[in-house]
């Protein structure tokens, strides 16, 4: 295995974090908009305002809009389906739930690889991984209190996302390295466009907006004019998306997976963060008691598998 050195580690560690804190406005702008706008029209807006920045990707880091161009776009297409419904669900719940809640239950995503990874690529994982995994999901018991006064059945929203997300990876691994990341982003993009359509098709009229929990009601709520300044808002996700993914495939691009990866839970700063500015919430005794085990047990299982995979290479 051909190891990145310091310097290039280094700045992928800064382009990961530069990139998750990007992507941690786009989850703030959706969670204020999620009372009064329907999630299918935000994500209309996000992906029609995201295609020039995709196809702009493309030509300056892939030598040309032909990079997109591939025979394997039916299978990047169903990934990028996968995908919707992984965010659709991370999106609905933070209609609902605290960002920190959220974003350290969508952690579980990690730990659900490993289960995944046995299953569908029949790999080997050690019993310390498999304590990680263990550890972890206890870590989501303690935060999602199942059968207590506090559980609200929106907790399993973000599970529900680390378990497609975490699928959508494995479809990754088996995809291999035939197509670049800016055709799978473009693709993946494509994905979340026909699907918000799809949603604006069934719920846009607003027939269906008789739920009163803060997550049914952004799925259901009907399509609404927006002021421009919301409507700036919707459209800047794009923006974010395109330039956040950017930031993320240039880490993994640079950089040494294994020592880049467990960065990645820097995005829970950022949700207890802008949870606590906007909207003053912050997680109890044993919300961070379940946030530190969580992330504890992911950033165990990303470091062993990256060991585990040096030691095989």
């Amino acid at each position: 295995m051909i190891k990145a050195a310091p310097s290039a580690n280094l700045r992928a560690i800064l382009c990961l974090c530069a990139g998750i804190a990007v992507f941690s406005v786009q989850d703030l702008i959706l969670k204020l908009l999620s009372g009064d706008y329907p999630l299918s029209e935000a994500m209309v807006l996000r992906s029609l305002t995201a295609i020039p920045f995709m196809l702009a990707i493309a030509w300056w880091f892939d030598g040309g809009v032909s990079s997109i161009v591939s025979r394997s776009w039916p299978a990047m297409l169903a990934r990028g389906v996968l995908n919707f419904l992984a965010y659709t669900a991370y999106y609905l719940a933070l209609a609902a739930l605290p960002m920190a809640t959220t974003v350290a239950l969508y952690f579980t995503a990690p730990l659900i690889i490993v289960i995944l990874s046995v299953v569908m690529l029949r790999e080997r994982v050690s019993v310390r991984r498999w304590l990680a995994v263990g550890v972890g999901f206890a870590g989501v018991l303690i935060m999602v209190r199942p059968g207590g006064a506090l559980f609200d059945w929106a907790a399993l929203l973000p599970i529900f996302c680390g378990f497609a997300y975490a699928l959508s990876m494995i479809m990754a691994r088996t995809m291999g390295t035939r197509d670049s990341a800016a055709a799978m982003a473009f693709w993946g993009n494509n994905a979340f466009l026909l699907c918000g359509l799809a949603l604006s098709a069934v719920f846009g009229g607003g027939h269906h907006a008789e739920a009163m929990h803060p997550s049914l009601a952004f799925l259901t709520r009907g399509w609404a004019s927006p002021t421009a300044y919301d409507a700036l808002l919707m459209c800047a996700c794009g923006v974010i998306a395109a330039v956040g993914l950017t930031l993320l495939t240039q880490a993994y691009r640079i950089g040494q997976s294994s020592v880049v990866a467990p960065f990645e839970f820097s995005f829970a700063f950022w949700g207890i963060l802008w949870g606590w500015l906007f909207w003053g919430q912050l997680p109890d005794g044993p919300g961070w008691l379940g946030i530190a085990i969580i992330i504890a047990a992911g950033i165990y299982v990303l470091r062993a598998e990256g060991v585990e995979g040096a030691a095989k290479a």
